[in-house]
Protein backbone atom coordinates (compact mmCIF):
# COMPACT_ATOMS: atom_id res chain seq x y z
CA UNK A 1 0.00 0.00 0.00
CA UNK A 2 1.53 3.45 -1.18
CA UNK A 3 0.70 6.57 -0.29
CA UNK A 4 1.17 9.88 -1.80
CA UNK A 5 0.56 12.76 0.43
CA UNK A 6 1.66 16.94 -1.10
CA UNK A 7 3.71 14.85 -3.55
CA UNK A 8 5.66 12.46 -1.19
CA UNK A 9 5.45 8.74 -1.35
CA UNK A 10 4.99 6.76 2.24
CA UNK A 11 5.23 3.20 2.60
CA UNK A 12 2.08 3.57 4.75
CA UNK A 13 0.71 5.41 7.60
CA UNK A 14 3.58 5.53 10.59
CA UNK A 15 6.19 3.79 9.10
CA UNK A 16 9.37 6.75 8.54
CA UNK A 17 11.27 6.94 5.78
CA UNK A 18 14.80 8.82 5.20
CA UNK A 19 14.47 12.20 3.67
CA UNK A 20 18.14 12.81 2.59
CA UNK A 21 17.70 15.28 -0.35
CA UNK A 22 16.02 17.48 2.65
CA UNK A 23 17.57 20.47 3.17
CA UNK A 24 16.97 20.50 7.13
CA UNK A 25 15.11 17.31 8.15
CA UNK A 26 16.52 13.42 8.16
CA UNK A 27 13.32 11.87 8.43
CA UNK A 28 9.39 11.98 7.60
CA UNK A 29 6.49 10.18 8.69
CA UNK A 30 2.83 10.45 7.56
CA UNK A 31 1.62 9.91 10.91
CA UNK A 32 -2.22 9.13 11.49
CA UNK A 33 -3.79 8.98 15.08
CA UNK A 34 -7.65 8.26 14.51
CA UNK A 35 -9.13 10.44 11.74
CA UNK A 36 -6.27 12.88 12.27
CA UNK A 37 -3.26 12.80 9.34
CA UNK A 38 -0.11 14.96 9.68
CA UNK A 39 2.86 14.88 7.97
CA UNK A 40 6.04 15.18 10.19
CA UNK A 41 9.43 16.13 9.54
CA UNK A 42 12.07 15.38 12.31
CA UNK A 43 15.60 14.73 12.92
CA UNK A 44 18.45 17.07 11.90
CA UNK A 45 20.24 16.03 8.38
CA UNK A 46 23.61 14.85 9.51
CA UNK A 47 23.16 14.37 13.28
CA UNK A 48 25.15 11.46 15.00
CA UNK A 49 22.77 10.28 16.89
CA UNK A 50 22.69 7.35 19.34
CA UNK A 51 20.68 4.97 17.98
CA UNK A 52 19.87 1.89 19.45
CA UNK A 53 21.01 0.31 22.42
CA UNK A 54 24.02 -1.56 21.39
CA UNK A 55 26.16 -4.35 23.66
CA UNK A 56 28.95 -2.54 25.10
CA UNK A 57 27.64 0.82 24.24
CA UNK A 58 29.82 4.13 26.11
CA UNK A 59 28.82 5.72 29.48
CA UNK A 60 28.95 9.06 26.55
CA UNK A 61 26.39 7.70 24.41
CA UNK A 62 23.86 6.45 27.34
CA UNK A 63 24.42 9.50 28.78
CA UNK A 64 23.30 10.92 25.52
CA UNK A 65 20.47 9.05 24.67
CA UNK A 66 19.46 9.31 28.70
CA UNK A 67 19.72 13.27 28.43
CA UNK A 68 17.46 13.70 24.89
CA UNK A 69 14.62 11.70 26.54
CA UNK A 70 14.80 13.80 29.56
CA UNK A 71 14.47 16.98 27.63
CA UNK A 72 12.33 15.90 25.51
CA UNK A 73 10.06 13.77 27.06
CA UNK A 74 7.07 16.10 27.29
CA UNK A 75 6.78 16.25 23.62
CA UNK A 76 7.42 12.64 23.30
CA UNK A 77 4.80 11.52 25.43
CA UNK A 78 2.02 13.73 23.10
CA UNK A 79 1.97 10.65 20.90
CA UNK A 80 2.16 10.09 16.84
CA UNK A 81 1.34 13.50 15.84
CA UNK A 82 4.74 14.59 17.53
CA UNK A 83 7.98 14.82 16.17
CA UNK A 84 10.10 14.50 19.44
CA UNK A 85 7.93 11.10 19.32
CA UNK A 86 9.15 9.95 16.09
CA UNK A 87 12.63 11.19 16.37
CA UNK A 88 12.99 9.08 19.72
CA UNK A 89 11.51 5.75 17.98
CA UNK A 90 13.34 6.27 15.19
CA UNK A 91 16.97 8.12 16.14
CA UNK A 92 17.02 7.59 19.50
Amino acid sequence: MSIEYRGEKFAGYNKPKRTPDHPKKSHAVLAKEGTTIKLIRFGEQGAKTAGKPKTGESDRMKKKRASFKARHGKNIKRGKLSAAYWADKVKW
